[in-house]
């Protein structure tokens, strides 16, 4: 079984997309919702979200890309990859902001 380093950036992901996958996302929720639903403290200020559902914090924690979690990646024949979700995130941050832009430009002067 060979292990590839932890990736420290976006180009260093040798195994699987250069995103989170829907797989993985939910994963990721489902594990922090339940670790809150034990009684975990959050990682964000609740107060200021005005919710207390477990998932929805989870899911807010995950789009600020806060999470301290590896997502492992493996091929079939062991080999490895574990990737930083933070680095995922930020990648889905920028990909949405380009979209966001190319939306305001292409459709700026219909109303």
């Amino acid at each position: 079984m060979q292990k590839l380093p932890i990736a420290r950036s976006l180009d260093e992901i040798k195994i699987g997309p250069k995103r989170l996958t829907k797989y993985e996302r939910a994963r990721v929720i489902a594990a922090r919702a339940l670790q809150l639903a034990m009684g975990a403290p959050p990682l964000i200020d609740v107060s200021k979200l005005g919710v207390y559902d477990p998932v929805l914090i989870a899911e807010k924690e995950l789009s600020l890309g806060i999470l301290p979690i590896l997502i492992k990646r493996e091929k079939p024949n062991g080999e490895f990859q574990l990737i930083p979700l933070k680095i995922l995130v930020e990648a889905e941050m920028k990909q949405k902001k380009r979209t966001e832009e190319l939306i305001k430009r292409l459709f700026k002067g219909i109303h």
